[in-house]
């Protein structure tokens, strides 16, 4: 540096490289993969359970149509009396098979849910198979609808489009609505309650009821309890009211009217 030169300013003068340290490494792949976990959880049980929701419904109201178009009304017989408009007649219901694994059979309806809740109902009660991928899931052996025993069905509460995430708003003669190709069935609410999760007698003929011969037509929802846990089950028993031919159209309990 020659006389009377200026001094290099400081910015200019090399300054060390940090080095990367290997818990810096750790922490920073750390914090990572906390903000992917935070944003699985987010989706898992929020946005896409939304979007699971309305596919869900999109696809149950799907199936509700094209069960409608398919419907063939039959053809009056002429020798046979009519009856008169003012006359209710209860009409009895047609009993399904036995389902398949995985196989849909029924879309549920609970008006206390949503007008647009349309859920489809399916054999089995797998994750994998059934509650995950279609919604609903009927236990093996059970009741069909409208049959004389305990129709007992479960759904996720939590995650998947929780299609029973609602079922402790429940009121006593809320409408449990089930249609099927050949029309409705109505069931009737009347109480819920916790159980353990091995208590499996919730899946009687005669809920909680061993040994008792059944002699009406019940339902059962069952779901985990509490809220994202399995240390309990909530239970909801409703009792049979009706059964509308789809040639009569929805029933009134679907339009609030009853």
């Amino acid at each position: 540096m020659g006389v009377g030169a200026e001094p290099a300013p400081l910015s200019a003068v090399a300054r060390p490289r940090r080095r990367t340290s290997v818990v810096g490494v750790i922490g920073e792949v750390l914090i990572t993969a906390g903000v992917i976990a935070l944003l699985y959880v987010v989706w898992q049980l929020w946005v896409g359970d939304w979007i699971y929701a309305a596919e869900r419904n999109a696809t149950g109201q799907q199936l509700s149509e094209t069960w409608a178009q398919e419907y063939e009304a039959p053809v009056p017989d002429p020798s046979q009396t009519a009856t008169p408009p003012e006359e209710s007649v209860e009409v009895a219901p047609v009993i399904l098979p036995q389902p398949a694994d995985a196989e849909r059979f029924g879309i549920m309806r609970i008006p206390r849910f949503g007008e647009d809740y349309a859920v489809e109902i399916a054999g089995g009660v797998s994750r994998e198979r059934t509650l995950d991928s279609i919604g609903i899931g009927h236990y093996p052996g059970a009741a069909m609808p409208g049959e004389v025993g305990n129709f007992a069905l479960a759904a996720h509460r939590t995650t998947w489009g929780k299609p029973f995430n609602r079922i402790a708003e429940l009121q006593v003669g809320d409408p449990l609505v089930v249609e099927t190709p050949d029309g409705w069935y109505t069931y009737r609410f009347r109480t819920l309650e916790y159980v353990r999760p091995d208590q499996v007698d919730v899946l009687l003929p005669v809920p909680q009821a061993p040994d008792v011969p059944a002699g009406m037509q019940y339902i059962t929802l069952t779901s985990c309890s509490p809220m994202y846990s399995m240390t309990e089950r909530i239970v909801a028993y409703g009792v049979f009211d009706s059964f509308t031919p789809r040639s009569d159209g929805p029933p009134s309990s679907l339009s609030g009217a009853a």
